[in-house]
């Protein structure tokens, strides 16, 4: 009986030679499964029938931008998640919905082998093996660029031999992921550290230095979750879309970075994500006005762990599982409307309100009103800071 390869098909270099080599390496009938995940700029009928011309049995294309908005985006964004405090985790976050939805195509059309295009130098191959380990671990998985150790050049070399249908070339060799919460820029000349991006990198940016007018805005949230802008209702697909259009036109979302991948090696990226950055941006100052104090301390350590969990390809843990409950928990009073300007590549707030606010002006005033008793104060800060004043005698006695 004939094996069936399910494949994770992105429409790239990588995925689009691994039609091809599967079906002469295995003698395997490939079954390709592209997800919409609201990556701008490629058509989806383009990609399906990319894959049917390099020799897939089946090409399938669904569409999840809104589930991939609705629950990966927006917990991402109650998490703050900024891998490294930078990197808004734009693939590690699509990864676990890709998986899911393998899973179902490996099911439909009796798939027994799951396939990615992957390298051994990627934090990928790990977040498609973690998620399909706890979704369908009776699936085996084949990766044609790290099993059969193809490099770029030689997948470049075997794509012009078979004339397949792709764009990348050995005139344009950057390795590009995007979706809607961002766009991942690698390889090419980008891997001399030292060479700055050029313009032509960006495609979600607009050059941030370039003279325009600001873009004010205001985004209202209901317990974490992003419902309007300038009063509109909308999903969070919606959302993030108008935002990395219109946080984009104004450059904000660039990021140049050497990050430190989970396989052990650095590498350097480029991403641009103009929504992610709005939105976080937005989220953070309204918890900052909302969220009690020793909640908002220990959530920054948790939203952190929640990040690197995501990163290294455990979005279906227990421990990601577990932090999931208490983010969720910190958002019930998350409600309220920030105001910001985009402009020169940044998004800065420049006002906040909340029926659920934990600001009181009266408390906060230093002019007539303060209702803040000051002669408090002297005896807190004395207890405060009691355990240093005794160590320090300690240290003066056995110094």
């Amino acid at each position: 009986m004939t094996e069936r390869v399910v494949l994770a098909f992105s429409g790239g270099l990588d995925t689009s030679v691994a039609i091809p080599f599967l079906a002469e390496k295995m003698n395997a009938e490939v079954v390709a499964v592209a997800v919409d995940l609201g990556q701008g700029g490629e058509d989806m009928g383009v990609i399906q029938k990319r894959a049917m011309d390099c020799g897939a049995v089946e090409s399938v294309v669904v569409d999840a931008k809104e589930e991939y908005a609705a629950d990966f985006c927006v917990p991402a964004l109650q998490a703050n998640a900024l891998y490294m405090d930078r990197y808004p985790l734009l693939s590690s976050l699509s990864r676990p919905l890709i998986v899911k939805h393998l899973v179902t195509a490996a099911k439909q059309f009796g798939g027994t082998v799951v396939s990615h295009g992957c390298t051994g130098k990627g934090n990928d191959q790990v977040r498609f093996e973690a998620g399909l380990a706890a979704l369908a671990p009776d699936l085996k998985v084949v990766a044609p660029a790290r099993d059969y150790a193809w490099t770029r050049d030689k997948a470049i070399e075997f794509a012009e031999q078979r004339g397949l249908p792709i764009e990348t070339t050995k005139k344009n060799p950057f390795s590009i992921d995007q979706n809607l919460w961002g766009r991942a820029v690698e390889t090419g000349f980008l891997e001399d550290i030292w060479n700055g991006p050029t313009e032509d990198v960006y495609a979600y940016t607009a050059d941030p230095a370039v003279p325009r007018e600001p873009d004010e805005l205001v985004i209202t949230f209901e317990q974490g979750v992003p419902v309007k802008i300038d009063g509109r209702t909308l999903t969070p697909y919606q959302i993030i879309d108008e935002l990395n259009k219109r946080a984009g036109a104004q450059g904000v979302g660039r990021i140049d970075m050497v990050e430190d991948r989970l396989v052990g090696i650095k590498s350097r990226e480029v991403y641009e994500a103009p929504g992610a950055i709005a939105l976080i941006t937005a989220h953070l100052e309204l918890e900052a006005v909302t969220v009690e104090r020793d909640l908002a301390r220990f959530k920054r350590g948790v939203d952190q762990r929640w990040s690197e969990l995501v990163y290294d390809g455990l979005w279906f843990s227990p421990l990601k599982r577990a932090l999931d409950t208490l983010i969720a928990d910190a958002q019930k009073y998350v409600s309220g409307d920030i105001r910001m300007t985009l402009h020169g590549g940044r998004a800065t707030v420049t006002g906040r309100r909340s029926e659920q606010s934990l600001y009181d002006f009266s408390l906060a005033t230093y002019d007539t009103g303060d209702t803040f008793d000051q002669s408090l104060a002297k005896g807190f800060v004395q207890l405060f800071s009691l355990p240093s004043k005794i160590a320090a005698a300690r240290d003066a006695k056995h110094g």
